[in-house]
């Protein structure tokens, strides 16, 4: 005798087959999008600035492919779970950045990584995920919008992992950090005095910070964005090619793959940093505007899965994320045209790299679990 099931509309098995498959993977199908189309017109870029390399352009889907082995897993984490171990996470990176003065590896006159033998892992790329979490759990904990005694222990968590990057130093990653720390804050709706007497405090950091914090590189950096011909063959060399760059491609550019200034080797860093020289000399202002409306979308809907979110902690947490992923992308394209000093920061999924990238899907996963915990709530 055959055997019926009956199940009522709207019922949980009704609910499973109408769900799509980024719903059951719990991914954000409007971030994946222009995520994905960022990352296909890096792949483009890459390959012409590696000078047709493909054994970069291989390394770099491999980078994207463990990124999004990574995202994939972090989505199906609860925000409650990220939330109890976020004093844990933070602490353990901080300790690791402690340790990075004493056995850490260096590197292009820097000191960031840590040898583990098989791997060399990189302490400052896990506070910046680590950071976020951190400050909005201890935010939450209290009382909103905070009150100053919050916000200066908010501070503390910030500063100390910040002042660590920089003195590595990584004056980039540190601006990173903090920022990544200070969205947290700013959007837990800090009163306007207590935003007032934190940029008074930031610039009387300013002058002491020059005197015993900032490298003599870093200094020249600095002082090369107000008078880059000063020294053109060597701090300013960056720079005037970079410009010289953007300012030859107009508006329609000179052509895929017929860029001079990163095929010739005039462009120091044209894989990583500089990597948007590339594409404006080849595409044009017309190719950079496009690529930066994807950022803008990318942005958009990260700002609004932080709207909609469900809890406060997903609520900061994901404007964080977000807010961080555009200071990314205004820092490289700012520094790339000569208005903002030279800091290394790439450009996010177009600019060559490894545990950049992971780091930054990494993000994103957390965004696409507060999204999908959202629909899974308001359903």
């Amino acid at each position: 005798m055959p055997e019926y099931t009956r199940f009522f509309e709207g019922s949980d098995r009704d609910f499973a087959k109408a769900q799509t498959l980024t719903e059951r993977l719990r991914l954000d199908a409007l971030l994946l999008l222009p995520m994905l189309a960022i990352m296909t017109t890096g792949l483009f870029v890459l390959f012409s600035a590696s000078d047709g390399d493909w054994d970069t352009v291989n390394r770099q889907i491999r980078n994207f492919l463990v990124g999004f082995a990574v995202l994939l897993v972090v989505a199906q984490i609860r925000l409650d779970t990220l939330q109890r171990w976020a004093p844990a996470l933070y602490l353990g990176a901080l300790f690791l950045l402690l340790l990075v003065p004493f056995f850490g590896v260096g590197a292009k006159g820097a000191q960031r990584w840590l040898s583990l033998g098989f791997i060399r892992l990189q302490p400052s790329e896990i506070i910046k995920i680590a950071m976020p979490l951190m400050v909005a759990a201890w935010v939450v904990r209290h009382a909103l919008p905070p009150r100053p005694s919050t916000t200066v222990m908010a501070l503390l968590i910030i500063v100390l992992p910040a002042a660590a990057i920089a003195t590595q130093p990584d004056l980039g990653t540190a601006i990173l950090v903090g920022a990544s720390g200070a969205f947290v804050v700013f959007m837990a709706g800090v009163s306007w005095w207590q935003i007032f007497s934190g940029a008074l405090a930031a610039l009387a950091c300013i002058w002491p910070a020059w005197l015993f914090l900032l490298r003599d590189y870093q200094k020249q950096r600095i002082l090369t964005l107000f008078d880059p011909e000063a020294d053109r063959l060597g701090a300013g060399w960056n720079i005037i090619q970079s410009k010289t760059a953007i300012g030859s491609g107009g508006w329609s550019g000179k052509g895929y793959l017929q860029g001079t200034q990163s095929r010739l080797d005039f462009l120091p860093e044209s894989q990583t940093d500089f990597i948007i020289a590339v594409l404006a000399e080849e595409w044009g202002l017309r190719g950079v505007l496009l690529l930066l409306l994807l950022y803008v979308l990318v942005v958009a809907r990260g700002l609004w899965i932080s709207f909609t979110a469900q809890t406060s902690y997903g609520r900061l947490l994901a404007s964080a994320i977000t807010l961080t992923f555009g200071v990314y992308v205004v820092v490289n394209m700012g520094m790339v045209a000569g208005i903002l000093p030279v800091v290394g920061v790439p450009l996010p999924f177009v600019s060559f790299g490894g545990t950049s990238i992971v780091t930054l899907l990494l993000g994103f996963g957390i965004l696409s679990a507060i999204s999908t915990e959202r629909r899974v709530l308001s359903r």
